[in-house]
């Protein structure tokens, strides 16, 4: 998907009070952009990244700029989780992601106690997925999730195993969005209780799905698919 433009280059100085960050641009001044992530954006909230911010005229915004892309490592990572489902399902319904072919598409489905992200069916069955932004590597080529430890996405795998029980196909899809990772894993140091559910959902029939994006400054977009590494 395409991002907005003109985009602003910056250097990040701190990020604060989680949805803060302070931002010095090209002609040494500083400006308070919005960071839409509530996760903890280890290895990219760090100060002297290089970043992107797009600026709003809505006089209604306490904000005027809003943090976009962090350069890490050579490459251009997505941060804005506002953006990750919309990535995810012009995928969809582009036809990109290959065992995902050939399906309506409804975002936000309501299932059990939770809101899962898409429920797609076609003639044959009906599918449940459920997406999870990427932005850590817990080595040097090996993408990981979760950032922090997520109760949320804990919950997320005992809807979509249920789910799998009820008759559903179950995804759970890790969108990757550093453009080094050759492969992915569950960040078990971060939060092992998600490592334990997620290889117990994979053991009771859910997919784990990953695939990296191909992010620039212009667009968003589905790339690759990487092997998901649960052994």
């Amino acid at each position: 998907m395409k991002l907005p433009a003109p985009l602003i280059e910056g250097t990040l100085i701190r990020r604060y009070k989680r949805f803060f960050t302070d931002i010095e641009l090209a002609d040494g001044s500083v400006v308070i952009a919005h960071t839409p992530n509530t996760g903890s954006m280890k290895q990219c909230a760090l100060s002297g990244h290089k970043v992107l911010i797009s600026h709003a005229d809505n006089p209604k915004r306490k904000l005027k700029y809003t943090l976009e892309l962090i350069r890490v490592g050579g490459f251009w990572v997505d941060t804005h989780t506002q953006r990750t489902n919309r990535v995810v399902e012009e995928a969809l319904r582009h036809g990109r992601i290959a065992s995902l072919e050939g399906y309506r598409v409804t975002p936000e489905y309501k299932f059990g106690g939770s809101r899962i992200d898409f429920f797609l069916e076609n003639d044959k069955e009906n599918v449940l997925v459920e997406v999870k932004n990427v932005t850590l590597c817990c080595q040097s080529e090996t993408a990981c999730f979760p950032d922090a430890v997520t109760t949320r996405g804990q919950k997320h795998l005992r809807e979509l195993m249920a789910a799998k029980e009820q008759g559903y196909r179950a995804v759970i899809f890790f969108l990757v969005q550093r453009g080094e990772a050759k492969e992915f894993s569950s960040a078990d140091a971060i939060d092992p209780d998600y490592g334990r559910l997620l290889r117990e959902a994979v053991a009771c029939g859910v997919e784990a799905l990953a695939y990296k994006t191909i992010v620039t400054p212009e667009e968003n977009r589905v790339g690759e698919r990487v092997p998901v590494l649960l052994d």
